[in-house]
Order: C-alpha cells, then structure tokens, then sequence
C-alpha cells in the first residue's frame, strides 16, 4: 500500500524549541514566586494557577498544527489554520529549487503566507527551508523540518 501523496509534512505552533524554553522558564518564575510568597500573602494560589495554565498551554500547543505541506501532482498545497487560505503552488511555474537557510536570527516568529520583499513566507520552527523561484523572479520560503526529502520530491516532480 503507497503513500496518498509524495510528501506530507505537518508544522506544529508549540515545537520550536526557543519558545518551549521561554514558556517553561516563565512556568518555573511562576512556581518560584509561588513557594517565595507561600509565608507572605494570599496571592500565591495565583501564581501556581498561573503556572500550571501556562504549562498546560504549552501542551496544548504542541499538538496544534500551524500548516501542512502536501507535494503532489505537480502542485504543492499549503494549508493552515482554522480560517487561513490554502494555498497552491503551480510546479509548472517554478523555474529552481534549492536548499538555503530560512534565516539567520535566532529567534524567528512563526509565518504563515507572509508577503515581504517580492517573496512570500511559510515557517513554524527550525532553520531550515526550500525555496522556490516563478518564473517572474517570486521566491517562496517554504520551512520545513526535513528539506532533503522535500527538495528530493519537488526536483522529481518538475522532471516528471
């Protein structure tokens, strides 16, 4: 039994790991404050709800999925979340591929269809991205956690 497409990938909101680390510094200052304040004042329930809410956020987030990429029939479909626009990415218009670096800061904002600078944006986490060039010079920055396999699969696909 094959694969229903050549390549799937799913990029969840909560695996970034620089923002799982701000999330669970901000929870231990939380559970800090909370046994600091125990003696003190009747505010220190609030910063171990506080604590837990932000824990349980973190563990909400990391099953959220912020975009799939599907590669398939010469097209690639990007689809995002709850009332984001799919978008589709014709293979016939796109004249290279190739590996790069999807930035060089350290810390990045998750994007998703960010028009900037005669380019458009995909990216959850990780530093990695395959970007593809129209024939009108457009450059679509494509994050993704695995780009030998994504890059493997798109060159297949424009030869075929």
């Amino acid at each position: 039994m094959g694969n229903r497409y050549a390549f799937l990938e799913k990029q969840y909101i909560g695996r970034d790991y620089i923002r799982i680390c701000i999330r669970l510094v901000m929870a231990a200052f939380c559970f800090a404050a909370y046994v600091y304040e125990r003696d003190r004042d009747n505010t220190q329930d609030l910063f171990l709800v506080v604590g837990f809410g932000i824990i349980g956020v973190s563990i909400i987030l990391l099953f959220m999925i912020q975009y799939k990429t599907i590669i398939d029939d010469k097209k690639i479909l990007i689809d995002g979340l709850w009332s984001a626009r799919k978008v589709e990415i014709d293979l016939h218009t796109i004249k290279s591929v190739r590996k790069d670096t999807y930035s060089n800061y350290l810390f990045n904002n998750p994007v998703y269809n960010l028009h900037r600078k005669g380019s458009v944006r995909f990216y959850s986490s990780g530093k990695d991205a395959v970007v593809l060039t129209d024939r009108d010079g457009f450059e679509y920055f494509i994050g993704t956690q695995r780009p030998n396999e994504m890059y493997l699969v798109l060159k297949d696909q424009m030869k075929s």
